[in-house]
């Protein structure tokens, strides 16, 4: 064994010293040296931390740095994260977005501008006045459409959503509410009341008729009935012609 090789390694350590720390890792652990001070010490871990990428060898497996403008990288020319300042782009990390494109603050990304979209317009509205729908001649009609689509910070911005026009009716008068309300509460109790009065009309009828015919069946049973009146021819005595 080397003299300055420890024959207790942890942390994942194949072989290790003293002072240098690990030396070589365990099977699918990735060696990468951390700087403590003017020191570097030796360490193994299941996978590279940020600004390091992971090189696979048949020995060894070791974490290697990334570009200076990447944090965190799938290979030394693939970013896929980048450092304050910088806008990621197909894996690569730019001070400024290319033409087409906009830096997306919030992600660090290079986007595609995004432009306002809106539905067609609805059809106009009846004229109006002051909300009402009669009582005059010029008026107004609207018409209204909605935003389906709403732009990025580069994009068009977004159309009126509303358009008003003037317009011309036929001038007509306003029927009262409270008027038009009472003559069809009027016309609906007389209604009622001629249908009722027809219904207790009919109910009279019925019954003076089925009280008639009672009357009527009554008097036949209690009326006597009348005996047939004797012949007087038969009840005269024969007349004595002798004297």
């Amino acid at each position: 064994v080397h003299p300055n090789m420890s024959q207790g390694c942890q942390g994942g350590c194949a072989t290790c010293s003293d002072y240098n720390g690990c030396l070589s890792c365990k099977p699918r652990l990735f060696f990468v040296l951390e700087r403590i001070g003017m020191k570097q010490i030796g360490v193994c871990l299941s996978s590279c931390p940020s600004g390091y990428y992971g090189i696979r060898y048949p020995d060894i497996n070791k974490c290697a740095k990334c570009k200076a403008d990447c944090d965190t990288c799938f290979t030394r020319n693939f970013c896929t994260k980048c450092k304050s300042g910088f806008y990621l782009y197909s894996g690569k990390c730019l001070e400024k977005c290319p033409d087409g494109l906009e830096a997306n603050n919030h992600t660090m990304e290079c986007t595609s501008i995004v432009h306002c979209e809106a539905s067609e317009w609805s059809p106009w509205s009846p004229c109006t006045k002051k909300g009402k729908t009669c009582g005059f001649k010029r008026g107004n009609e609207v018409r209204v459409r909605e935003i389906v689509q709403h732009p990025s910070a580069r994009g068009n911005p977004c159309p009126a959503t509303s358009e008003s026009r003037k317009c011309i009716v036929q001038r007509k008068r306003c029927q009262k509410e409270g008027k038009g309300k009472k003559n069809r509460e009027e016309k609906r109790k007389k209604t009622n009341k001629d249908e009722s009065k027809e219904t207790r009309q009919e109910s009279k009828g019925r019954a003076a008729r089925r009280q008639n015919r009672e009357q009527r069946e009554n008097n036949n049973k209690t009326q006597p009935k009348k005996r047939k009146a004797p012949n007087k021819e038969q009840n005269l005595a024969p007349i004595d012609t002798a004297h």
